[in-house]
């Protein structure tokens, strides 16, 4: 066997042994989580990791548009008038709660404290929204990068945690984009602007399928995963969707 041949044997063993495990540490945490509410800490009801009331109770990101996710008033499924004036690079967003409540700092555990067992609430609840046609969509799920500097800073990516469980539960493949530039923040900026400031951000490693589904966390203005989604049609995609947790209303910004 040449040095090629054995590197190549090393390289698939390690992966082997980190995919093995990654399930370990998953089905711990599948394990873990019930016995009490992640709101509460009542009881709960049955495998899930909250109690029926405090599920019922969370803030429903219903109506939204079914475009970017921005919370709506009035009828269910009628697309806000800024993606009917300047439609984003996706065509739908899946955003199952709003950014208030308990939601904030559920995530602020998840995304700044690296709380494994935030992180599976959250998963659950993302997923809880999903239909099996939804679940049956994506060739591919790409999470949205943190630019190397802040992800050594902060030491954890909290959407590459998400999107990499989520594709083995789909049985799909993981996408991987990088952040080439470190844009400032989308805060104060209008829509034009936000476009302006992440105007070629991102690359995508390698083509994608036609149907790509982009995950992060929390989704702001929408102008990071319109640029994701920009360098995803690049790379191939034919079709984009967003699926993220929360959804912060535009007029929090």
């Amino acid at each position: 066997m040449n040095g090629s041949s054995k590197l190549t044997d090393r390289v698939r063993g390690r992966q082997d042994l980190s995919t093995r495990l990654f399930d370990r540490v998953d089905e711990a945490l599948r394990h873990a989580l019930p016995g009490r509410c992640a709101f509460c800490l009542g009881a709960t009801d049955g495998e899930a990791p909250w109690c029926a009331s405090c599920f019922a109770e969370l803030p429903w990101n219903l109506p939204a548009c079914p475009c970017c996710g921005e919370p709506q008033y009035g009828p269910v499924g009628r697309v806000c008038g800024a993606c009917l004036r300047q439609p984003p690079a996706f065509d739908r967003t899946h955003a199952a709660l709003r950014y208030a409540d308990v939601v904030p700092g559920l995530v602020q555990r998840f995304k700044f404290h690296a709380s494994p067992r935030a992180g599976a609430v959250l998963l659950a609840l993302l997923e809880s929204g999903l239909s099996e046609a939804d679940r049956a969509w994506p060739e591919a799920v790409v999470p949205v990068p943190l630019h190397p500097r802040r992800a050594r800073q902060r030491g954890f990516d909290q959407a590459e945690w998400l999107a990499r469980r989520l594709a083995r539960r789909l049985g799909c493949p993981l996408g991987h984009a990088v952040r080439v530039r470190d844009t400032r923040s989308q805060r104060g900026l209008d829509r034009a602007e936000r476009r302006r400031n992440l105007n070629e951000a991102f690359r995508v490693r390698g083509a994608l399928p036609c149907r790509v589904v982009l995950v992060d966390d929390v989704m702001t203005t929408g102008g990071t995963l319109d640029a994701l989604a920009r360098a995803c049609r690049q790379a191939g995609a034919e079709a984009v969707e967003v699926w993220v947790f929360a959804r912060t209303p535009l007029d929090h910004d």
